[in-house]
């Protein structure tokens, strides 16, 4: 069974969520940082990356205007929103808050 995007955010883990679409180069550019951070922070995080061209009325709902847009959620909530591809450092800072 597929959860839905707010069961997926309202998580006590932090979860970024990687909006992205397979025609876009910084996209492709983002993946393997994401896949590094991932391994290095493991349980820490859940990633989840959501192809806006397949799911169209969810990036409407969150106004993703470009891609890659990361948004990162704890408990449900936004605290960190940010288009274009960014540093593996600086998304490990803002997950762990250091």
């Amino acid at each position: 069974m597929k959860s839905s995007f707010s069961q997926i955010i309202n998580s006590e883990t932090p979860v970024l969520v990687d909006f992205y679409a397979d025609w876009c180069g910084p996209c492709k550019m983002l993946a393997p940082i994401l896949k590094d951070l991932k391994e290095e922070l493991g349980d820490a995080v859940k990633i989840v990356k959501i192809d806006v061209d397949k799911n169209q009325p969810l990036a409407a709902k969150y106004q993703v205007k470009g891609v890659p847009t990361m948004i990162l959620y704890k408990n449900g909530k936004q605290v960190w929103r940010q288009s274009g591809v960014v540093q593996k450092e600086q998304l490990k800072q803002v997950i762990t808050g250091s």
